[in-house]
């Protein structure tokens, strides 16, 4: 038996890239949960401390996988289409994928803008500690608090339509779309 690729190949995703894809999207749907869950916390619960600094820690470990993931795909090939797939549906493939990359700098970024405009560092998980980035905007912490939260439910949504895209291919189109991004070819 022939080991899995690690890298793509014209055809298919190899194991890395299937592994950043998935780690990178139960992080997405994890962190949004926490947050939505967290938010209404109250002072005397147990996790009050506790959800925002596993949320902040995770958020910073999911931008450094999002950095590795950016890195790996552009020295890597993107397989190619199926040759079923329609133009329009080709462009907006493309599309929602940097929308979601973009969309998820976003959270990300905006998360750590409210985490650091008191002046304060982010301390990731207690292993190291980011500086404060303060950009002198009034209400940075507010502003950035909208960027995060509109921007988290846009990516969840863009997401979820992505996810229905890849069943579409599935069943309805039956092609290897999905499988593609499930298992890498030997």
């Amino acid at each position: 038996m022939q080991p899995m690729r690690l890298c793509n190949t014209p055809s298919s995703y190899g194991l890395v890239s299937i592994a950043l894809h998935w780690i990178a999207a139960v992080a997405i749907i994890g962190l949004f949960a926490l947050g939505l869950w967290m938010v209404d916390l109250s002072y005397a619960d147990p996790w009050y401390t506790t959800a925002p600094w596993l949320h902040i820690g995770l958020g910073v470990v999911l931008g450094a996988l999002i950095v590795a993931r950016l890195a790996w795909r552009l020295c890597q090939p993107r397989p190619a289409f199926e040759s079923g797939m329609r133009g329009w549906e080709r462009a907006a493939a493309l599309t929602a994928h940097w929308l979601m990359y973009t969309a998820t700098v976003a959270v990300i970024g905006s998360g750590y803008l409210i985490t650091t405009a008191d002046g304060s560092a982010v301390s990731v998980l207690d292993w190291f500690e980011l500086p404060p980035l303060q950009l002198g905007i009034d209400r940075q912490a507010d502003l950035a608090g909208r960027v995060h939260y509109y921007g988290a439910w846009l990516l969840v949504l863009m997401a979820g339509g992505h996810s229905l895209a890849a069943l579409k291919h599935h069943l309805i189109d039956r092609d290897r779309t999905l499988i593609k991004m499930l298992r890498p070819e030997r």
